[in-house]
């Protein structure tokens, strides 16, 4: 399904469209993402003997939330380029330039599509604020850090985003407070 001949294809621009949906995330079983909903256009400008394939995809994928775990729906968006061309086997020659078999004459872009809609995600995907699990959310907040300032209050270094209507409660280390007494400056 996912095989686009190329050997037999005539000079000039041809189209594909392609839907991405749970049973491609299954088949494929990376370990990014495991259910979407990602619609896909491939354009194949095919010049003398050489094939560029232009990917245009978006859509929504599931893929855990950084902060709780949780699935949390994330758009995907992006527009990719492959250059493919006829050699004796296989190879990637780099990111975007691949060698197939002139005999086998077709290239199966499955994993391409795959490793686009992955590279697509952010490295930080989080729910929107108030949608995190609010179990791990506590715990979270319980664990978070907490430094002391020059002054000598309290300064919680948490994340960007804060969990309302949760309980603000910050706690200290009771074994550090002797330690804050020391005065390092004498020696």
């Amino acid at each position: 399904m996912y095989n686009i001949s190329l050997k037999n294809l005539p000079f000039g621009v041809h189209t594909y469209e392609y839907e991405l949906d749970r049973k491609f995330f299954e088949a494929i079983d990376g370990d990014e993402v495991r259910k979407g909903n990602v619609s896909v256009t491939v354009t194949v400008k095919r010049t003398s003997s050489t094939f560029e394939c232009n990917f245009n995809l978006k859509g929504v994928v599931q893929v855990p939330c950084t902060r709780c775990l949780d699935d949390m729906n994330q758009e995907v968006e992006s527009q990719n380029r492959l250059i493919v061309k006829f050699g004796k086997e296989y190879s990637e020659e780099s990111d975007e330039i691949v060698i197939i078999p002139e005999d086998e004459g077709e290239i199966n872009i499955a994993w391409f599509l795959y490793e686009f809609v992955a590279l697509s995600i952010p490295i930080k995907h989080v729910h929107p604020v108030g949608e995190c699990n609010r179990a791990v959310s506590a715990k979270f907040r319980k664990h978070r850090a907490v430094t002391v300032d020059e002054e000598g209050e309290d300064d919680v270094v948490t994340e960007e985003e804060d969990f309302p209507d949760e309980e603000e409660e910050q706690t200290n280390d009771p074994r550090w407070d002797t330690l804050k007494g020391l005065n390092i400056d004498e020696n």
